[in-house]
């Protein structure tokens, strides 16, 4: 038995992230991210990108509203972390102008001068494409490397679709993988759009999920 499958075996469960644990979330995510083309267009050169892109995820976690429950973890009894999800309620998926100013110099401390425009460049282009309608937003979906293909990233976006479901909420997203694109389906999103970034950057493909109606609950049942 490997160690992966090892500590899969015993087992782990989903939860909100404890106040302690935006570090170890931030460098999880870092790990997961390492080879994504929208952090590689921001952060090209691959030798600082992982360190640069856990101080990125260290703010973006604060940024969430409501922040109670907003990051959520799979992990293991003993505190091990192998997945997380950062979600945002309906309403509250676009920052304050307060808070964005407040961000600004831990963004600029991640991304450098040249970085940071084009990670404006891609914020401006997901503000653009977002939808009106209301919603949860999954902004960031990352599993340790070490355990992607084991359905913890499923088993954490299914949690919040649960809710969705029983209260009737769509839920958005996008996704920077072409490779991406089928697992989402796969649980109910529906590509509705492309978001391509200039100079040559990647694609996103924004995703919409619509409530199941069969899954909520019948008056008096």
């Amino acid at each position: 038995m490997n160690a992966r499958t090892a500590l899969l075996s015993t087992g782990y469960g989903i939860r909100c992230a404890g106040r302690g644990e935006a570090g170890a979330v931030a460098t999880l995510l870092a790990r997961a991210f390492a080879d994504d083309p929208v952090m590689a267009w921001m952060l090209p050169n691959p030798s600082d990108r992982e360190p640069r892109v856990a101080r990125y995820f260290r703010p973006a976690q604060r940024q969430l509203r409501p922040r109670t429950g907003a990051v959520r973890v799979a992990a293991t009894g003993d505190g091990r972390l192998l997945g997380a999800a950062l979600w945002s309620a309906p309403g509250h998926w676009s920052t304050t102008p307060v808070r964005e100013l407040a961000a600004m110099p831990s963004y600029l401390r991640v991304f450098g001068p040249g970085g940071l425009r084009r990670a404006a460049e891609v914020q401006n282009a997901v503000h653009e494409a977002h939808p009106d309608a209301p919603h949860w937003y999954l902004p960031t979906l990352g599993t340790d490397p070490a355990f992607q293909g084991a359905g913890i990233g499923t088993a954490l976006v299914r949690q919040q679709l649960a809710d969705c479901d029983r209260l009737g909420q769509a839920a958005y997203l996008e996704s920077s993988k072409p490779t991406n694109v089928p697992f989402y389906e796969g649980l109910g999103f529906r590509v509705t759009g492309e978001i391509r970034l200039p100079d040559d950057g990647p694609t996103l493909w924004s995703m919409w999920r619509a409530p199941d109606p069969g899954a909520r609950p019948t008056p008096g049942g």
